[in-house]
């Protein structure tokens, strides 16, 4: 099985353009995240998906892998897509958030494991939530999944709805998982979801891993220990500055 792990990175985010070329202690956003994930011994080959020359030519002066996408993908799953459809040899393919420049490798070596099940189509992590300000957190979408692992829904509000039980208690009477929004899929899957019209639960919540659902793919989920920092907003990075580079 040979997996590829790409990072989709572009320089025109509304919230924080340029974000891919920021400098974090040292080195570009886009190089930790690279970096890090050469540091995964489950990936036969890294590559930068972009559609930003200045993104591409840094990437080239750390002597980084790059290929040079379309301006018009709505999503790092549709700009993958396209980078499998220029490469060959690959079974599965691992979506690598590019703003997250400190990523454990250990989060994609146990998404990739995953795939040791031959069902998997789709797969994803989860993580346990402890803490009321993320449980009510419209911002972090969260997953109930059936018995095999399996995502059977993702949504901003809190699920399940625990009936009779003040919210206050409801992290001591169930165990709620956040959504991690690292993706894998088989080569084959990944071609047949850029296809796929968008769906009315998509355009509800905003989460486009419910069109997959919507349409009747599955999603398998492992659930980290490991938290995920990402670099969203200015404050973001001088929170990640503070955290790993102030002593």
């Amino acid at each position: 099985m040979k997996v590829i792990g790409i990072i989709p990175a572009r320089y025109a985010s509304s919230r924080f353009p340029g974000k891919p070329l920021v400098d974090i202690g040292g080195k570009s956003m886009i190089q930790r995240v690279y970096e890090q994930v050469k540091n995964t011994s489950c990936l036969h080959e890294v590559i930068v998906a972009t559609d930003d020359d200045r993104i591409a030519e840094h990437v080239k002066s750390f002597a980084g892998n790059v290929i040079m996408t379309a301006s018009s993908h709505q999503s790092g799953t549709d700009r993958c897509a396209e980078v499998i459809a220029k490469v060959s040899g690959f079974d599965i393919v691992i979506n690598i958030q590019g703003d997250e420049p400190f990523i454990n490798p250990l989060q994609i070596e146990l998404l990739a494991s995953c795939f040791d099940k031959e069902e998997t189509q789709i797969a994803t992590l989860v993580k346990k939530i402890h803490t009321e300000d993320e449980l009510f957190n419209v911002n972090i979408p969260k997953v109930v999944r059936n018995i095999a692992g399996q995502a059977i829904y993702f949504s901003r509000q809190t699920i399940p709805y625990l009936r009779g039980i003040e919210q206050k208690n409801w992290l001591s009477k169930h165990s709620y998982f956040k959504h991690i929004g690292i993706y894998g899929y088989r080569t084959d899957v990944l071609k047949e979801l850029t296809q796929l019209p968008i769906s009315i639960l998509e355009e509800t919540e905003a989460l486009e891993q419910l069109r997959w659902i919507e349409h009747g793919y599955t999603i398998q989920t492992a659930e980290t220990e490991h938290e995920t920092i990402a670099v969203d907003t200015q404050e973001d990075l001088e929170r990640i500055i503070q955290t790993y580079f102030t002593s």
